[in-house]
């Protein structure tokens, strides 16, 4: 069918959209949210259909401006479209629905067409729902994350050891990266951090780091910065790595589910050449991962799958039961790193956790070990080397702390009660930060003034939240009062009784990071 093209001047969100009168609609034979392909000068791009009675004439087709500007179409021209011809990746999607196991051949179907955009959100969604209660077998998702790794570039460097770490989050306030990618580069070795933007938390890892030195490189920039530093902390959504996993998680987070977490995980790790691993694995309540039961099963998958990936990889499962230093969000906890290497010693558990993670890697490449490590940050070597990766990332090397902008209006949440901290309700910590405005509002966040097992006096802050607009922090320190983040217990053999409930007046957060 030919159409004269109407181009649209509304941006519709990165969707390649079209609309199309309903009679040339029928004529076809597409409904909403079905695919046709344009043809023009030898190239074929699918977009989403929208079909409208009266807004398009007969004849004609209305183009969103993620169309018109990418294919150089023009008000008046005149285009060839199809109908989607039947795919064979909705076949192996219709496999696994019934129970099948899908092959690398099926993996690398569904990926092509989804990075094609040839797969509509129905059909990617039913591809995760059937992941998710079927089960993913170890072969799958190391098919899958072949085809995910297949389906994006690939970073090489001239180098026999490539470092790296992932965490599989759910703690707020774990700028543990910030110190273990200098840690580990101090000692000679290569580590090519790429890390993610808040998804669901307060602060990615890329927004800590962003906090102190431009993240969105490209691959060749990223190169130059690793060549003469040794490591980088930069944005992966910007090198187009298994890019296939940024649109499945688009599909992930409002269904809470996330079946494709190790392929995601293993893929851009595979794709920037990583032969040794340490996986951090936060357990505990409030964290992802609840019990160490669990804990163990995912480490030996990860181990398991990244041996038939040849990736070395050792897993470290560390304490998830509250917040990760006393600062959460993205300017206050790239603030606390900086500060946690200038002054070596706090705060502890930060140090503590970096410099065992980092230990964990050096022992898997035969470089030393968690002593090592310390060393690194009681020297100055570990701040030394941040300082020049955030110079060649195009940052000030000569940041200090106080120099660090957080948001300038602020409140004090107080205890009313004498006692000890019995919990730190971390869901509802990130849900403050998050209400108060992070992670879009760099200053916004949390101070935490106490930590679990700590003595609390009546009247005694026990954190303040910072944010950059009024109403926010209003809204913030309102949520704060009602959920009570922070247990205060005078005595726990008097306190057995921790709180009741009539009914769930919050929703569980969906806890999601790459």
């Amino acid at each position: 069918m030919r159409l004269i093209t109407k181009c649209l001047d509304i941006d519709a969100g990165k969707k390649p959209i079209v609309i199309l009168n309903k009679e040339d609609a029928e004529e076809i034979g597409v409904n909403p949210l079905d695919r046709i392909n344009i043809f023009l000068k030898n190239r074929n791009f699918a977009c989403i259909v929208n079909i409208s009675k009266d807004f398009v004439k007969r004849g004609e087709i209305a183009l969103y401006k993620d169309v018109w500007s990418v294919l150089g179409i023009r008000s008046g021209e005149i285009i060839e479209i199809k109908r989607r011809e039947e795919l064979l990746s909705k076949k192996f999607i219709k496999k696994k629905i019934n129970g099948g196991k899908i092959t690398y051949e099926g993996m690398k179907e569904i990926v092509k067409d989804l990075i094609k955009n040839n797969l509509n959100d129905l059909e990617i969604a039913s591809f995760i729902t059937a992941l998710h209660i079927r089960g993913i077998s170890l072969d799958e998702i190391v098919s899958l994350s072949k085809a995910m790794i297949e389906s994006g570039k690939k970073i090489s460097f001239n180098k026999k050891i490539i470092c790296d770490k992932h965490s599989l989050g759910g703690v707020p306030g774990d700028k543990t990266t910030l110190l273990l990618v200098p840690i580990i580069a101090s000692c000679n070795l290569t580590i090519p951090k790429t890390s993610s933007r808040a998804i669901t938390s307060p602060a990615g890892t890329a927004d800590r780091m962003e906090v102190l030195a431009p993240v969105n490189l490209r691959a060749d920039e990223m190169k130059k910065v690793v060549e003469k530093t040794n490591g980088c902390i930069v944005w992966g959504g910007a090198l187009d790595l298994a890019p296939a996993d940024d649109l499945f998680i688009r599909i992930e987070q409002p269904l809470d589910l996330d079946p494709l977490y190790i392929p995601s995980i293993m893929s851009k790790k595979k794709a920037v050449s990583a032969t040794h691993l340490v996986l951090d694995i936060p357990t505990g309540r409030g964290a992802k991962v609840k019990t160490f039961g669990e804990a163990y099963e995912i480490a030996s998958d990860f181990i398991k799958v990244s041996k038939m990936l040849k990736i070395k990889t050792v897993c470290g499962i560390t304490f998830g039961e509250q917040p990760i230093g006393y600062c959460v969000g993205p300017a206050l906890e790239a603030r606390e790193a900086l500060q946690a290497l200038i002054n070596k010693k706090e705060p502890a558990d930060l140090i503590d956790k970096a410099c065992s993670l980092a230990g964990l890697l050096l022992e898997l490449v035969g470089k030393g070990d968690k002593n090592i490590a310390y060393k690194c940050i009681k020297s100055g070597k570990a701040e030394k080397k941040l300082r020049e990766i955030i110079e060649e990332q195009g940052g000030n090397p000569k940041i200090k702390p106080e120099d660090i902008e957080i948001g300038d209006k602020k409140v004090d949440i107080i205890s009313n009660k004498n006692g000890i901290v019995m919990w730190i309700k971390n869901q509802e910590i990130a849900d403050i930060a998050k209400i108060a405005g992070a992670p879009k509002d760099k200053g916004a966040g949390i101070k935490l003034h106490v930590k679990i097992g700590d003595k609390v006096k009546k009247n005694q802050k026990i954190l303040t939240i910072y944010s950059e607009k009024s109403l926010k922090l209003n809204e913030s320190e309102k949520y704060a009062k009602e959920t009570e983040p922070i247990i205060i217990i005078e005595k726990l053999s008097e306190n057995m009784l921790i709180r009741k409930l009539e009914e769930e007046k919050y929703e569980r957060g969906f806890i999601l990071e790459r």
